[in-house]
């Protein structure tokens, strides 16, 4: 069978229009197959993060279960199921564990009715959660076909870092369910060379590297940015230090605060934090106890000017802890790349990301959960050097590695091999 005339089934609860994250590659992805040919069938929930909230049209309707297709010139399709699912204001442990188990229903209810229609070649289960790949288990043990596990997160040692499960008998019968997994999965995948490794130290079998990427083709470096960033309401001279994408309270982002009040006397340097999610009204708060001028907060900004808008920043700052600085590229820093952008990140010199950007020399490093070393990393990032040299970097190791049709060629090639 032509790799065109494929079926394939992607199971998640993150999917488009969801603007960053999980939902955002999950749903690019599926354009992408859908553009080449594929007969792509998803079933998800409606578009919550990340703002915690299910997001219009769709709020009267998440409650249900709806439907909607698309249609491509290349043949392909995407018929998208959504299912109801219990979202948070404030996710807790406990609420994300509620969250995940009602998806875990509603999915099996629309995997049960999917049973009866054409068969899929190919069942694709993301992680988060991870339990979500029993599902895909299922769909191959009734119907056969090829199942693949994408790990965007390895959500049972994150949970244990945060100490949101804290019984060792839970942990580890959540570690054996995972075992269950990766022995009936066929393809097993991650996103970063150190979660391949240690992924495939616990499922003993090969871990495919599939990476988030970035659409370099949209996604470019502009000249214009004193125009830039009187565009978007500041001084043609202004220093742009710029934090943008989901904002909780596990990535330690109150640091942009205390920096921003260590710099306040210069007052031509702006940190501006734009997104949303949960802690943002904290940092808020923190922000006007500070009495802080320089602090600006905008919300996620519309496609179609992002790329404009990360273009106005003189600096951009990707704030990580320790721990998971070890294993993944943050999606934010992707972007940041295509765009030539000049970042500083969080990351301590034994892990997976601090080796990979002083490799490429493509960013600034810092000492993770380190304050001091953020304030001053960031004051001589504003007067380095060498700056256009690292921008420059970052831009080809963008073009080089990140380009979706790279990164999606090559796992198309992986998930159609016998």
């Amino acid at each position: 069978m032509e790799a065109k005339t494929k079926r394939i089934l992607l199971i998640g609860y993150n999917f488009a229009p969801e603007p960053t994250g999980i939902g955002k590659y999950s749903g690019e992805m599926i354009q992408w197959l859908a553009q080449h040919g594929y007969q792509c069938t998803v079933i998800t929930t409606y578009p919550y993060y990340p703002y915690w909230k299910v997001q219009e049209p769709y709020y009267k309707k998440r409650f249900w279960y709806t439907k909607e297709k698309e249609e491509f010139s290349s043949g392909g399709r995407i018929t998208t199921y959504r299912c109801p699912m219990y979202v948070p204001e404030e996710p807790t442990g406990k609420k994300r564990m509620m969250l995940d188990l009602s998806f875990m229903l509603s999915a099996f209810i629309q995997l049960l009715k999917l049973l009866f229609s054409k068969k899929s070649d190919v069942v694709m289960t993301v992680v988060p959660s991870f339990q979500f790949g029993l599902l895909g288990c299922f769909y191959k043990w009734i119907r056969g076909g090829k199942s693949v596990y994408h790990i965007q997160d390895m959500q049972i040692e994150a949970a244990q870092d945060l100490n949101m499960i804290s019984s060792k008998k839970v942990v580890d019968i959540l570690f054996a369910v995972e075992r269950f997994i990766f022995k009936h999965t066929d393809i097993i995948s991650t996103i970063s060379e150190k979660m391949v490794s240690k992924v495939q130290a616990k499922a003993k079998k090969k871990v495919i590297l599939f990476p988030n990427w970035s659409d370099t083709e949209f996604f470019k470096p502009l000249i214009n940015q004193e125009d830039l960033k009187t565009e978007f309401g500041f001084k043609a001279n202004d220093k742009v230090v710029l934090y943008s994408g989901a904002i909780g309270e596990k990535q330690g982002l109150e640091s942009i605060i205390y920096a921003a009040e260590t710099l306040k006397n210069q007052p031509d340097i702006k940190f501006v934090i734009c997104g949303t999610g949960p802690y943002k009204e904290k940092l808020q708060e923190l922000s006007q106890n500070f009495g802080l001028e320089n602090v600006h907060f905008l919300p996620l900004q519309p496609f179609e000017k992002f790329n404009a808008f990360l273009n106005m920043a003189d600096l951009h700052l990707v704030i990580q802890k320790a721990k998971a600085s070890d294993l993944v590229m943050p999606s934010k820093l992707t972007t940041i790349l295509s765009v030539g952008g000049l970042a500083l990140i969080t990351a301590n010199n034994d892990s997976g990301l601090y080796a990979l950007t002083q490799k490429y020399k493509m960013g600034r490093l810092v000492e993770a959960e380190n304050q001091e070393a953020l304030n001053t990393g960031i004051a001589e990032a504003l007067n380095g050097e060498n700056n256009e040299e690292i921008k420059q970097n970052a831009r080809d190791y963008a073009k080089r590695y990140l380009d979706i049709n790279s990164v999606m060629k090559d796992f198309e090639q992986v998930m159609n091999k016998n």
